[in-house]
């Protein structure tokens, strides 16, 4: 569009590429997690203790994860996974341990997606058998391993929690309080030791055990195997 002009050009200024290319490179450049960057002397952790069954492990495992920040003071300041450390008095596990501590922290520092090795650590099955924890049945100590890992990383924001859609929130909900409603608890005669870290459960007592998020919470429903803590169905 061709605009007439009536008065007198008093001054005038040409934008240039080189001026718009000096403006892009003004601005900072967003880090991202590689493994040439150099550990800080001072990192941000947290600390988590895994108390299992005395048959798994005789003492409690401490679990340490120190992150490092990333573009610290801007809007893109992240959290990020660094380096990870285990400790326990029991000498049983050493040799693995330190293997597998290793092997993370070379994952986490190697930047990219690192929440594949929850799913990784979680799918590993002690050939002796599983057992209970807080009401949730664990394959072994790797993939309870795996569930500490799974953790951090929400709370820092690298992993979502996947949440169900409000009608079937409010459709389980229902459901569970008609249940309760019809099950008496009965009382429990004295356990074994081998049952002293299975919690009390709010889900049902004849409820067996889902294979997607291994709690004890799978009740039928409308003639279909329903949980009732992630809400998996056979019907679909």
């Amino acid at each position: 569009m061709v605009k007439k002009i009536d008065k007198k050009i008093v001054s005038f200024n040409i934008k240039s590429d080189e001026k718009k290319q000096n403006q892009e490179q003004k601005q900072p450049e967003i880090q991202q997690m590689h493994e040439t960057i150099m550990r800080p002397e001072k990192l941000m952790g947290s600390t988590y203790k895994l108390k299992t069954p005395e048959h798994v492990s005789e003492h409690s495992l401490f679990i340490t994860i120190n992150d490092v920040v990333l573009n610290e003071g801007t809007e893109h300041e992240v959290r990020r996974p660094f380096e990870v450390f285990i400790n326990s008095k029991s000498l049983e596990h050493y040799q693995w341990i330190v293997a597998l501590t290793r092997i993370m922290s070379a994952v986490f520092r190697k930047g990219g997606d690192c929440t594949f090795l929850v799913e990784e650590l979680r799918s590993v099955f002690d050939p002796r058998g599983g057992y209970w924890n807080k009401g949730q049945y664990v394959p072994s100590l790797i993939a309870e391993i795996g569930n500490v890992i799974e953790l951090h990383l929400k709370e820092i924001g690298l992993l979502g929690s996947p949440e169900m859609d409000e009608h079937r929130k409010a459709f389980l909900e229902s459901k569970k309080a008609e249940l309760e409603g019809r099950t008496e608890t009965p009382s429990k005669p004295s356990e074994s030791k081998d049952n002293d870290n299975e919690d009390e459960s709010s889900f049902p007592v004849n409820a067996t055990l889902c294979y997607k998020c291994h709690a004890k919470a799978v009740v039928i429903i409308d003639n279909c195997q329903t949980c009732l803590n992630c809400g998996e169905s056979k019907c679909g």
